[in-house]
């Protein structure tokens, strides 16, 4: 049961990062949790005499921080780690859109309760996942993603994905496994109506995300942001991912990848693509300006060869940017937490070098940045009164962090950090790096059966 509004929850005694506006932070502070909120956050010892006290926490040895905010994922993706692995994204997609064709709703719910496992375990609290794969007679794949996620305890968002673009019609997809315009904007449009909810404390949100420029038609990518407007959602895609998306869109548009999509519609401030990796300075500046936002995934651009993202760019021009796992067959750890060193480690590389991002820069990336780009830095995304208490309690002082003295350095720079408390809107989801509300050795298990039935349909096991 979530608490009630009287009850208090008190974390003391810990170094707290806020990532606030001024990024204020407590070498020792507290927190106190009322109900689903944020009450207070200060330096020193939580104030004497509160009521309805129902747990106190000492937090020394402790980091608190608000939680972490994925942005794009694929969560079907678990079944499929550890494939393709030597490959450029449309190799590998064109490897794995046969396989993934054959997922039903049962491997689906299997492979949603791994990979939001692995996350929330790992410090995350808002996930997103981009599930554009719907096979026919496959059974409610959407109903059986928001389950997953709720049976977790996690804030979700659905991006409701689509593909109207098959083989025979020049997309790489096999024909089998996309679904009609007419249907796909149904489908979608349902969900919508079903499922999402527009309040501000909103645990399950829907977002319209037709695939990428090159898996769905221009129709499909107009009437879907006239969709989403409509209804008052947010939009997503993939943008600018590799030099062979660049070449396609330039061959079959006669434009690139960012000037296609805002000839249909696809740019603005409810708007965020994942990717971005290969934007000139005009690309940025379009996105800057119509605050269009970026979900940055390192792990999955370098696994892929895909480049390095100009995050330090983007963030100079004003970009909303967080960060995002991407799917676990382009990222086979898929943890978040281990995307705020990647960031750092893989934007070092480009040309701003030392400069280009530092450990606070990627810490809210992963936080407040995220929350940005979902739309939601009004509610969750740092730590301030009166906003929703997603947060998470890091331990820094066993041996992987002790002699780092900085602790937001050694949660960014050093190994991954062990989750002591992840709270979602006050209630406790992770504790000493355990999941509560799921039953980790079973999903592993369930993981591991449906994985092999999906091998075994696609005709590889």
């Amino acid at each position: 049961m979530a608490p009630t509004a009287a009850q208090r929850l008190v974390i003391e005694n810990c170094a707290i990062a806020t990532v606030d506006a001024r990024d204020t932070e407590y070498a020792s502070g507290h927190v106190v949790v009322a109900g689903d909120t944020i009450e207070s956050v200060g330096p020193g010892p939580a104030p004497a005499g509160l009521a309805a006290v129902t747990r106190r926490i000492d937090g020394g040895g402790h980091l608190l921080t608000p939680g972490l905010v994925n942005t794009h994922h694929h969560f079907y993706q678990w079944l499929t780690r550890g494939m393709a692995t030597d490959r450029n994204l449309f190799d590998w997609l064109v490897a794995l859109y046969p396989v993934w064709g054959r997922i039903d709703e049962q491997m689906a719910y299997t492979a949603a309760q791994g990979s939001l496992a692995m996350m929330v375990r790992g410090g995350v609290t808002t996930a997103v996942d981009h599930h554009y794969v719907y096979p026919k007679d496959a059974g409610d794949l959407t109903g059986a993603i928001i389950r997953a996620a709720a049976g977790t305890g996690v804030r979700f968002t659905l991006a409701r994905g689509s593909m109207d673009l098959g083989e025979s019609d020049g997309g790489l997809p096999p024909d089998f496994a996309v679904e009609s315009l007419d249907d796909a904007l149904a489908a979608t449009e349902a969900a919508v109506d079903t499922h999402h909810d527009p309040s501000p404390d909103a645990m399950t949100q829907i977002a319209v995300a037709p695939c990428s420029p090159f898996s769905v038609s221009t129709e499909l990518l107009r009437r879907s942001a006239e969709l989403a407007r409509r209804k008052g959602v947010r939009l997503h895609t993939h943008g600018s991912e590799t030099v062979e998306e660049e070449k396609f869109c330039h061959e079959k548009f006669g434009m690139g990848p960012t000037d296609y999509l805002r000839s249909t519609g696809w740019l603005g401030d409810d708007v965020w693509m994942a990717h971005c990796v290969h934007m000139d300075d005009s690309d940025i500046a379009a996105f800057a300006r119509t605050g269009t936002g970026v979900a940055h995934c390192p792990s999955s651009n370098a696994r892929l060869a895909a480049g390095i993202a100009r995050v330090p760019d983007l963030l100079a021009a004003g970009v909303p940017v967080g960060l995002g796992v991407d799917g676990t067959a382009s990222n086979e750890s898929g943890e978040l937490h281990t995307e705020l060193r990647n960031a750092l480690l893989v934007n070092r590389l480009g040309p701003h070098r030392e400069r280009a991002l530092g450990a606070r820069q990627a810490l809210r990336l992963g936080t407040h940045g995220g929350a940005t780009v979902l739309g939601r830095a009004d509610r969750i995304g740092s730590l301030e009164p009166g906003k929703l208490a997603d947060l998470v309690l890091w331990k820094m002082d066993t041996l992987a962090h002790a002699s780092i003295a900085d602790p937001v350095t050694a949660l960014v720079f050093g190994a991954p950090a062990p989750v002591t408390l992840s709270l979602v809107g006050g209630r406790p989801v992770t504790e000493h790096g355990r999941l509560l509300h799921v039953d980790e050795d079973a999903v592993a298990r369930a993981t591991r059966d449906e994985a092999r039935r999906l091998a075994r349909r696609a005709g590889i096991g």
